[in-house]
């Protein structure tokens, strides 16, 4: 059995039995390391190696969990709570409330895709401004499975289809190149996004489901400090820590934008704050511990994928894998374009990210595609897919991890079940079927 499909199987199964997903994911990991014929020592030392490859991302969530946590203290929170309760004090769910409801979600949506192109900042906006917006969804009575599902979409969709932001670098840097690479040189960067529209079309599919059917239902959550909005719209805000956070919360955005880092931008924020007033210098270390406690299980998971990713890599499972297609597969060019997504969602899931898997398979996928007579864009939506495939729905991507770090915020969201599920469903589902369409008709 190939080593990369046994421990996918074995993660996935123990995550979805509510295991720890560190854990998960460091017995699947060396699971696989001795199904490739690795011995134990092999195994743990290919984990280890691959360790520090996560540290940078497990730093980068606790500042940000700290940035969020002195957000919190600044007055933010009652500011946003107090403008939603002035909308809807007094309203049932009427025609007008649910105008409002699902405006709000629109919006939520256009920020989510904004993040990966016209400010592209990727995950660090969520611990900021999902935490303060709970107490909102609890009063509307939002399912969080619903919140998840559109946070995922804004961050998936805008890389797939739109060559700006992080799109521009999955479908012009990492794609186009490995295309060109691999032996599909009359390609142009004009056709990538054509081809990767059909696809981006199912990931549409996939949010209007989930919007208007799967959680369309009121959800009732347990009240705490987050989720209770006071209808005392009296309350006075101090203006000036207003304007400090405003203030922190660009400078933390401008540096991260400059320097390529969630951990100097958060780490400028923070200060901004601590400058400002907002937090004592002596409550520092009492507001960055909150933060740590808030994002730290985040951080581990993705310090475990980071292993995880290396001992898959070093097994060979995942070229092996791939190239035990060609055989198997026959003249049979509607499965071989199913087996391929499917193999790419099962690599994406392991690795936890589609940028990652491009240069994987796409080695193989280029003249294999080319074997079985796909056309140019065909093959541009077959490696684009595949590669896009598992980013949603993996436990270990931080496109599943962002979302549950700003809804799990006072514990009431689980990351695999409320997460990883919803989303797998909702995106992976629809994007292997309209994929298979692209595939077969361009």
């Amino acid at each position: 059995m190939n080593p990369v499909v046994i421990s996918v199987c074995v993660m996935l199964i123990l995550a979805l039995m509510r295991v720890n997903v560190v854990v998960a994911l460091t017995f699947s990991a060396i699971v696989g390391g001795l199904v490739s014929g690795m011995s134990l020592n092999e195994a743990v030392s290919a984990f280890e190696s691959g360790l520090g490859n996560g540290a940078n991302i497990a730093l980068s969530y606790a500042m940000l969990g700290a940035f969020a946590v002195a957000i919190s203290k600044s007055g933010v929170t009652d500011l946003v709570a107090q403008s939603v309760v002035k909308k809807i004090s007094g309203r049932r769910h009427d025609t007008a409330s649910l105008g409002f409801k699902y405006a709000m979600l629109f919006a939520l949506v256009l920020v989510t895709m904004s993040s990966q192109n016209i400010i592209p900042v990727h995950i660090a906006f969520i611990p900021i401004l999902i935490p303060p917006l709970l107490g909102v969804f609890a009063k509307l009575k939002i399912d969080r499975r619903l919140i998840a599902c559109i946070l995922t979409f804004g961050l998936i969709t805008p890389y797939m289809v739109l060559p700006i932001g992080f799109g521009g670098i999955f479908l012009n840097d990492i794609l186009l190149k490995n295309l060109h690479d691999n032996g599909l040189a009359n390609v142009t960067a004009s056709q990538i996004p054509t081809a990767m529209l059909l696809p981006g079309l199912g990931m549409v599919f996939g949010l209007l489901l989930a919007v208007f059917f799967s959680y369309r239902k009121p959800r009732e959550y347990q009240e705490n400090d987050m989720t209770v909005v006071s209808h005392d719209t009296t309350v006075q805000i101090n203006k000036k820590n207003i304007f400090v956070a405003f203030l922190g919360i660009i400078a933390a955005l401008s540096i991260q934008l400059m320097t390529e880092s969630m951990v100097v931008g958060a780490l400028t924020g923070f200060m901004v704050f601590a400058l400002g007033g907002i937090i004592k210098w002596k409550e520092t270390h009492d507001v960055f511990t909150r933060g740590v406690h808030m994002m730290a299980m985040i951080g581990f998971i993705m310090i475990a994928a980071a292993g995880f990713a290396a001992v898959m890599k070093q097994t060979g499972g995942v070229e092996s894998l791939v190239s035990s297609l060609s055989s198997t597969i026959g003249h049979n060019k509607p499965l071989a374009a199913l087996l391929m997504l499917v193999v790419g969602l099962l690599v994406t899931m392991g690795i936890g990210s589609s940028f990652s898997t491009i240069p994987i398979i796409a080695t193989i996928y280029v003249p294999l595609s080319a074997a079985f007579g796909f056309s140019p864009l065909a093959t541009i939506a077959l490696v684009g897919t595949a590669a896009a495939l598992g980013d949603a729905g993996s436990p270990a991507s931080d496109s599943t991890l962002g979302p549950t770090a700003g809804l799990n915020a006072d514990g009431q969201h689980e990351h695999i079940w409320e997460t990883v599920v919803p989303t797998f469903i909702h995106y992976n589902i629809p994007l292997i079927i309209f994929g298979w369409i692209a595939a077969m008709t361009l």
